[in-house]
């Protein structure tokens, strides 16, 4: 009886909640069907459980609901996933987070998740301008601090971005051996690495000595299986943090938070098939132009770069790929995205 209470005051206050946060229009997004896991998830090799982090802002909220709900459908197990969500808690204000967490807890009901708040005065005064404002913003070093936000007992995470969407089992890029490394992500060797740094790292020699006998290659940070419990042991958010202090006094790059992880694991990424990151979608950081495919099998679909598909669309204005990412936004378009917010 006592826990049939407990039951119907939770039910009652969510209620409540959610009466508050939309009045009387329907939430912002359509609830997702349920998404259950057949016979053999019981059965040996398929992991019992995978965790996945991203961020939740009101800028990227409607990419992010796309992405989840892309995963659910295409994993064998999809009651195995666990999703852990990052939200600011000093810059968005507290009606705002309210409203995340119940557009999350209405539009996946069965979805397993936790929240947790990224205190941005963890990278106050070492974020440094770049070419794009959207990759100054402190959410976006967020992935940095995924070791300390998350419960020690997470030892295994994959870290996905907001602006794309999985067409493939995510349990397979789970099941990667990282083989000692504390990072597996696709590597891109054949991009020119001298030109994420400015002439103020190349020419000194105490900089360059960080990839002294090693080969580094470009990575995207934005699809990375990071093991928790070697990021913890080695203190890898303190290297990345003091490149990040030397970055304010010596302008040593200009992209944001991806030269410091390019600084401490270049040379030393667990490499993966680049299907599990076809990215560049959205075009360069400054004009978004459209983008083809790369040659190749694709398991996850990735616009990074200025060009976002739910604006494009939304202006219609699309490029041809955007039609991909489409099926999977659960946005109702009889509402203006901003009016979730008002």
């Amino acid at each position: 009886m006592k826990q049939q209470l407990s039951i119907l005051i939770i039910t009652l206050t969510i209620s409540l909640t959610i009466s508050t946060v939309y009045g009387n229009k329907p939430p912002p997004f359509t609830e997702a069907p349920a998404f259950v896991n057949g016979k053999e998830c019981s059965k040996p090799p398929l992991p019992s459980i995978i965790h996945i982090a991203m961020t939740l802002d009101s800028t990227y909220l409607r990419g992010s609901i796309a992405g989840v709900f892309s995963i659910l459908q295409h994993a064998t197990c999809p009651q195995n996933l666990i999703f852990h969500f990052i939200i600011t808690s000093t810059t968005t204000p507290h009606n705002i987070i309210q409203q995340q967490q119940h557009l999350i807890t209405t539009t996946f009901p069965y979805l397993k998740f936790y929240f947790y708040y990224f205190d941005t005065n963890l990278v106050k005064g070492k974020i440094s301008s770049s070419v794009r404002r959207a990759l100054d913003q402190p959410l976006n070093y967020a992935r940095i601090y995924l070791a300390d936000l998350l419960p020690t007992t997470v030892k295994r995470v994959i870290y996905f971005d907001s602006d794309l969407i999985v067409v493939d089992d995510v349990a397979k890029l789970w099941s990667i051996r990282l083989n000692g490394h504390v990072l597996g992500a696709p590597e891109y060797c054949h991009a020119n690495f001298t030109t994420y740094f400015t002439t103020n790292f190349w020419s000194n020699p105490t900089f360059t000595a960080s990839f002294k006998g090693k080969n580094p290659c470009y990575f995207n940070t934005g699809v990375m299986v990071i093991d928790l419990l070697k990021w913890r042991q080695g203190k890898y958010t303190v290297k990345l943090e003091t490149w990040m202090r030397v970055q304010k006094r010596c302008r040593i790059y200009e992209l944001g938070s991806l030269p410091p992880f390019l600084l401490v694991f270049g040379g030393d990424v667990e490499g993966v098939e680049h299907r599990w990151n076809q990215h560049g979608l959205g075009g360069d950081n400054l004009h978004g132009l459209c983008r083809d495919l790369h040659p190749g099998p694709v398991s996850l679909l990735h616009w990074s770069g200025k060009g976002k598909p739910w604006l494009r669309l939304d202006s219609n204005k699309p490029c041809p790929i955007d039609s991909l990412w489409a099926p999977y936004d659960l946005f109702r378009h009889s509402h203006l995205f901003f009016d979730m917010y008002s």
